[in-house]
């Protein structure tokens, strides 16, 4: 069994929802995972943003305008009244209830169950649609199988369990229908796996099935060597590790959801990313294997805040690291890059929830800096302790641009550069053309 998930602009019209049909429809056994339609999501995020803020009467003309989007949708993807009768009250069902959740308080609990509307929707007119045209298909809800725990991390022995009684229920039919993004909490609440979760939620029915591959549809053919918005004449790389792809996943590779690589390594499942507009290209294949290469590619994460804490009481101290980590931890933020010298400590972090009140902690350790408007850039490599040379082609493309930090030897896969936001476009310009001058044809 394949496990497929396609991501909101695959099914972003009726036009990409037919276009799934040939892709999916191969007589083979799969798990179809799916998004929100393209846009949905974000409207979703903003009618509950008006919501929170008490604007009960704009969330709801907000919601009345999605309502009318996809009755259109409706009336443009089924040909016959009975799904088409079908379709149209289901929008209403879904949109009459989230109008229901407007005549009462605002809760994060009522807010995770709007956000959950549009993978039901998508998933259910792709099962209505298959139905339409002859083709057997199930569809079985996320909701029943898919948990987190209180630490929001994937329940994998609730889920494993779950999924396998649920797909034993199963027939004949070859083309079993979920949803992505979407889940339960320990308490049974519905809730997500947050932003762009349905990568994730593919990967964890990946593992949890054991399934023969994965395959992460959207629309680019796969990871490429730098960032296309960007740099011109960027190419797919064909093959990365699982630790290559999630340091480019994480550090700004837009194609794949940052945690989605660890589920399929923790059982040696290959990732396929595959363009829905050309699915005879072979895309990027990501598994256990590395090829050794100088530089694979290059990344880039916004948003970065740099701290620095200088303290003389630092000078030979032990502790010191203990005090400053137990800072962040306390206020569940990660920290992506640390350097250190005798006397300050650098750390970068991309969460600003809690900046403040992580000043103020910090404050009483030593004086603190903040630096806001800054981006790592990570170049994904060959830096194993014994390769030969320090990576100079990185710091000469580099040469006339601020460097803030380097992180050089943490990762046997990566280097990361931390630069001003402003030079980014330039830096990853100077990048492909001093790292993948091949790359460099008109």
């Amino acid at each position: 069994m394949k496990v497929y998930k396609f991501g909101g602009t695959s099914v972003g019209s009726a036009e990409r929802f037919r276009a799934l049909i040939p892709l999916i429809n191969d007589n083979t056994k799969k798990i179809v995972v799916l998004s929100a339609m393209a846009g949905t999501t974000n409207a979703l995020v903003d009618m509950s943003q008006l919501f929170s803020e008490g604007k009960k009467k704009a969330s709801g003309i907000k919601c009345e305008a999605m309502r009318k989007q996809y009755h259109a949708v409706a009336d443009a993807l089924f040909s016959s009244e009975t799904w088409s009768s079908k379709a149209h009250d289901l929008v209403d069902e879904h949109f009459g209830y989230v109008d229901s959740l407007f005549s009462k308080e605002y809760s994060r609990h009522n807010e995770k169950r709007i956000l959950a509307r549009g993978e039901l929707i998508s998933t259910a007119f792709l099962h209505f649609l298959l139905s339409e045209i002859g083709i057997p298909s199930v569809l079985i809800p996320a909701l029943n199988f898919m948990r987190i725990d209180k630490d929001g991390e994937p329940d994998y022995f609730y889920i494993r369990e779950n999924l396998k009684r649920e797909l034993a229920a199963v027939n004949d039919e070859k083309i079993i229908i979920t949803q992505g993004f979407i889940c339960r909490n320990a308490y049974g609440e519905t809730d997500n796996l947050r932003r762009g979760g349905s990568d994730y939620s593919a990967t964890i029915i990946g593992a949890a099935t054991e399934a023969e591959e994965v395959q992460i549809w959207t629309d680019i053919s796969g990871l490429h060597n730098n960032d296309p918005r960007f740099v011109k004449n960027t190419r797919v790389i064909r093959n990365l590790s699982f630790d290559e792809a999630a340091e480019l996943a994480y550090f700004g590779a837009k194609i794949l959801h940052p945690s989605s690589i660890n589920p399929a390594r923790m059982k040696n499942i290959p990732v396929r990313l595959k363009n829905t507009m050309e699915p005879s290209d072979e895309g990027t294949l990501i598994t256990s294997v590395s090829i050794p290469k100088d530089y694979k590619a290059v990344a880039a994460k916004d948003g970065i805040i740099v701290l620095r804490v200088r303290s003389d009481r630092m000078l030979m101290a032990y502790g010191f690291m203990r005090r400053i980590f137990e800072v962040f931890e306390g206020f569940k933020t990660p920290i992506d890059m640390i350097t250190t010298s005798e006397v300050s400590v650098s750390l970068t972090i991309d969460d600003s929830t809690y900046l403040d009140e992580i000043v103020k902690a910090l404050s009483s350790i030593g004086v603190v800096e903040v630096e806001k408007e800054q981006t790592i850039i990570c170049v994904v490599g060959d830096f194993r302790p014994d390769r030969v040379g320090s990576a100079p082609e990185i710091f000469e493309a580099l040469n006339t641009i601020p460097v803030k930090m380097i992180s050089y030897g943490g990762s046997g896969n990566s280097v990361s550069i931390l630069i001003n936001s402003s030079d980014k476009t330039v830096a990853l310009q100077s990048l492909s053309l001093n790292l993948f001058p091949e790359d460099d044809i008109q």
